[in-house]
Parts: structure tokens; C-alpha cells; sequence
């Protein structure tokens, strides 16, 4: 199954993003169980993370993000794309 890559800058209060932090990591581990592999994370310096996960297609990625808390309370701008892994 293809890789997604999910990369995301937060663009909202901190306060307002936390109050989807808890949701958004109950989404992640209902993707693991489902065998998408998610993870998630943020990057060190404050405003972004990404999400790496698996899907059977660029649609489903698409619809997989659209159902991400973060995404649907607007508390990030993202972009989607298909990673190709070239050394495992």
C-alpha cells in the first residue's frame, strides 16, 4: 500500500488548536487499527507536523485527511502527498 505524507502548519491560537489535540490523536491510533501504520507528530519549532500513513489510493488519502479533527476545524493548512520510498 502507497505511503502519504500529510505536512501541516498550524494557523490557529494554540489554545484553540489543543482543545482537537485529543480527538485528532484518537483518529490516528482508530488509523492504526484499521492497518493505515499512521503516525503522527510536530515539528520542533513551534506551527506544524505531519501525519505519514498508508491508503490504497490518493483518493482515499483525501478522504482519510478530510476526516482528520485538525483539518475539519480548520487549525491547519496542509498539503497531501504521495511519498515514494525508495530504501526501507
Amino acid at each position: 500500500m502507497p505511503w502519504f505524507a500529510k505536512i501541516e502548519e498550524g494557523v490557529v491560537d494554540k489554545a484553540i488548536f489543543d482543545r482537537y489535540v485529543p480527538a485528532h490523536k484518537v483518529f490516528v491510533r482508530n488509523l492504526i487499527e484499521k492497518g493505515h501504520q499512521a503516525k503522527s507528530g510536530y515539528w520542533g519549532c513551534y506551527g506544524g507536523g505531519m501525519l505519514l500513513f498508508q491508503a490504497a489510493s490518493m483518493d482515499e488519502a483525501k478522504a482519510i485527511v478530510a476526516q482528520d479533527p485538525l483539518v475539519e476545524n480548520g487549525c491547519v493548512h496542509y498539503k497531501l502527498y504521495e511519498w515514494r520510498v525508495v530504501v526501507e
